[in-house]
């Protein structure tokens, strides 16, 4: 097997101990970044045409859109065998304008139709890329959710709940409400600083805030947080206690789920957002926005409140209920690790995928 991965943006926390721990390496191409560089981006091509020429793979699976594309083409013309590529989401909403949306469309378009199978993760996904955006037909299409080694999530969980804590000056008394991920324009991060804002002015309960993640719309935030009047802090240059605290990355997630209460969403478009998954495997209630695959990873009013995207009003009203109602906070918290213990386990995951290689190997043979 051989594992290729890009470079991380400057903003980004490096996964590489992810890969490390399970005693795998991989190589890394310093010149394939998130970001279009039409000269960086060819030569990640001609790169990666070489090490399929001399790998010699019979399948070549891609993840993500750009790497994807690259990976795909670089696969097609070294005429691999079968070429599969995953969908973690997709970038045709909200994500660059409307002639930009159409062009990535177009190429996506082409890709599919010299892809041997297409993985969605999510069945809404499924159907947004073969009818809302026909991407390609349904039958390319296959179902497999993402699967993870949540083990993490169920144990010592009360040692890493006061580790988290004790390092952001939380008191027993205070409800911690947190949103992970990349502080980017789909993320749609002002709408959880309006609703903090708003819950502050009108909760007599003990309140905190934390963003945990980076990116580059950090300084907006900070500047959205001065406009709202919000006390807030970042916590690497300036740890002290406040309303609202920007974290920067935190490594052990894990850590970071035990010691809030609330995990929220608000994003403009997701495919499966692993922080939901992680939340309720550390029995924590969620708050998110009802878009993409987000139905398809939490279950409504069980073990989540949704509300549609930018609904301001509603999206506070509903995290100001979790924040007043201990009884609905613990309920959906309890719900949820019993929902992703199957269905987003990694064996389930790792069983399907084989069986989708084996599966196109097969069909491939018989051509």
């Amino acid at each position: 097997m051989l594992l290729v991965a890009g470079t991380k943006d400057d903003s980004e926390e490096s996964s590489d101990y992810i890969v490390k721990n399970m005693g795998l390496n991989f190589v890394s191409l310093p010149e394939m970044h998130r970001s279009l560089n039409p000269f960086k981006d060819y030569r990640s091509y001609r790169t990666l045409r070489k090490m399929i020429r001399d790998f010699k793979p019979d399948i070549v699976h891609t993840h993500a859109a750009k790497a994807g594309a690259l990976g795909r083409l670089a696969a097609l013309h070294e005429k691999v065998p079968v070429i599969i590529h995953t969908f973690h989401g997709h970038v045709f909403h909200s994500y660059f304008s409307p002639l930009k949306t159409k062009v990535f469309l177009q190429i996506e378009r082409y890709l599919a139709k010299k892809t041997s199978g297409i993985i969605a993760i999510s069945e809404r996904q499924k159907k947004d890329l073969s009818l809302k955006y026909r991407v390609c037909n349904a039958s390319k299409v296959h179902m497999i959710p993402l699967g993870f080694d949540l083990r993490n999530f169920r144990e010592n969980i009360d040692e890493k709940r006061a580790s988290f804590r004790k390092k952001y000056l939380l008191d027993d008394d205070e409800i911690a409400i947190g949103i992970i991920g990349r502080l980017v324009p789909v993320k749609n991060h002002p709408l959880f600083l309006a609703s903090a804002a708003s819950i502050l002015k009108q909760t007599k309960k003990k309140v905190r805030f934390f963003v945990i993640g980076d990116g580059e719309s950090k300084e907006l935030l900070f500047r959205e947080a001065e406009s709202l009047d919000l006390n807030y802090t970042y916590f690497k240059s300036k740890p002290v206690k406040a309303d609202l605290t920007f974290c920067s990355w935190i490594k052990d997630v894990d850590v970071a789920i035990s010691g809030l209460d609330i995990v929220a969403l608000s994003s403009h478009n997701e495919g499966t957002p692993v922080s939901l998954i992680e939340a309720q495997a550390g029995d924590k209630p969620v708050i998110s926005t009802n878009v993409g695959g987000i139905e398809n990873v939490v279950i409504k009013n069980e073990t989540a409140l949704l509300v549609d995207s930018n609904d301001y009003i509603d999206y506070a009203q509903q995290l100001l209920r979790l924040i007043e109602d201990d009884e609905l906070r613990n309920r959906l918290g309890k719900n949820g690790w019993e929902f992703v213990r199957e269905k987003f386990h990694f064996t389930r995951m790792i069983k399907e995928v084989a069986m989708l290689y084996k599966q196109l190997l097969t069909k491939r043979k018989r051509t």
